[in-house]
């Protein structure tokens, strides 16, 4: 398979975080998946073309694995995200139907988990810290924006229909205040969306583990509803042109104010 992760490097103080767009598994772990597994269905789908060009100047920093390889949105160590709800782990066990992804006795054992760990989930780690460090070095400050979309109904893990815009920051742990403001502010603007501020999802392990405000890094998620930019949530998952034109100036409008308030924040 090609490079673990692909950075891209842009002189904005903003850093795009994309852990579940990649579709790449060695043939020794692809094998080892059953029909269900085989359909990758939990990937955010397309994510990266929605997001393409909205913020030109920033970095972007994309795994190419994916996330039944292991999750790298998920504390290395394996704690759970949400304790005592519905949720999957550092190396999936189960889709997000609750439906099994690997052939009867081919499931990852621990000594998998801890290659797996070695092998993607911490180079891509090393490369998101190396650029918020640079980023944070030439700025003063640096953002980073974690990009997640997911489909709007999944009994398994939450109640009824998602809201459109899902924006995490663990109660307000993860980024200044103002950051937070400029994403809700930009989802509140955006007619016919609906929006929800730390509600299921608070911010995966990436927020939680980079977001330092008293360091200057700022950290939060933005989980879309995929019904917004795909024609369907189900096989094949294909982009609606259409949907995503109608979504991406509201994202964009939502980058430009971080932008903004991070070059403001330095100051």
């Amino acid at each position: 398979m090609s490079a673990v992760v692909e950075v891209t490097r842009g002189s904005s103080p903003v850093i795009l975080g994309f852990p579940h767009t990649g579709l790449e598994a060695p043939v020794e772990i692809r094998e080892r998946l059953n029909e269900n597994g085989l359909l990758l269905a939990d990937t955010d789908w397309h994510l990266h073309r929605l997001y393409e060009g909205l913020l030109p100047n920033a970095t972007t920093v994309c795994a190419t694995f994916h996330r039944y390889v292991i999750d790298a949105n998920r504390d290395p160590e394996g704690a759970s995200l949400y304790p005592g709800q519905n949720t999957t782990g550092l190396v999936p066990l189960t889709d997000f139907d609750g439906k099994p992804i690997w052939k009867d006795g081919a499931e990852p054992t621990e000594a998998d988990i801890a290659a797996r760990r070695d092998a993607f989930h911490r180079p891509y780690h090393q490369a998101l810290a190396a650029e918020v460090e640079r980023v944070r070095a030439e700025h003063g400050v640096a953002v980073l924006y974690d990009c997640h979309s997911i489909r709007s109904l999944i009994p398994f893990l939450f109640e009824g229909r998602l809201p459109d815009f899902n924006i995490g920051s663990d109660g307000g742990a993860t980024c200044d205040a103002a950051i937070e403001a400029a994403v809700v502010t930009g989802a509140e603007q955006a007619k016919g969306y609906t929006h929800v501020l730390n509600g299921r999802f608070r911010g995966g392990w990436t927020t939680r583990h980079y977001g330092r405000p008293a360091d200057n890094v700022h950290a939060i998620q933005m989980e879309l509803a995929q019904i917004e930019y795909l024609a369907s949530e189900t096989v094949p998952f294909d982009y609606d042109t259409a949907k995503a034109e109608r979504l991406r100036p509201h994202l964009q409008a939502i980058l430009e104010r971080i932008e903004k308030v991070a070059l403001e924040l330095k100051r």
